[in-house]
């Protein structure tokens, strides 16, 4: 089960109304529990893991998103903000809820800045999950107009990142 699979499970359950759902396959068990419509809390035991050392029985700490979920509307109205003033602009959004990082290390230069051009592949950001480093690469080619996260910030699932005019 990939990234995007999982992505997609969370949001299919924080829409449908559910409590709870476990889904369990040969590598991966994973159970979602929803509150008020919001999901509170993803376990997940992965027993294998193909591209790093094997860790077998890996176990997930409970996200709480309970107290997190206010930031994410708040930050949605300054995402649109500029895109009123430009139709044009592309904005890059976070695929996983984690930590948004701007560059590999704090003595290394950030991997983006406001006028930087980018293409696909290109590593815009790092968002840790779960002491996982996950870099995140671009699907779009461009300038890059606005850095909508702090470094160092949480960041939920779909929240904007970057605002990027396109090539």
């Amino acid at each position: 089960m990939n990234l995007k699979e999982i992505e997609s499970l969370i949001k299919f359950v924080s829409k449908s109304g559910v409590s709870e759902v476990e889904l369990e396959t040969k590598d991966v068990k994973i159970t979602i529990k929803t509150e008020n419509g919001r999901p509170a809390e993803v376990q997940s035991v992965i027993t294998q893991m193909p591209m790093q050392a094997q860790m077998p029985n890996m176990q997930m700490a409970p996200v709480n998103m309970g107290n997190q979920a206010p930031a994410a509307p708040q930050e949605a109205p300054k995402a649109e903000a500029p895109k009123a003033d430009d139709s044009k602009l592309i904005t890059v959004k976070s695929p996983m809820i984690g930590t948004f990082y701007r560059s590999s290390s704090p003595d290394k230069p950030a991997f983006i800045n406001v006028g930087d051009s980018i293409k696909p592949g290109d590593v815009v950001c790092i968002i840790e999950a779960m002491k996982l480093f996950n870099e995140i690469e671009s699907e779009i080619s461009g300038k890059v107009v606005k850095v909508l996260v702090d470094d160092s910030s949480p960041v939920e699932y779909d929240q904007p990142l970057f605002l990027v005019e396109p090539a």
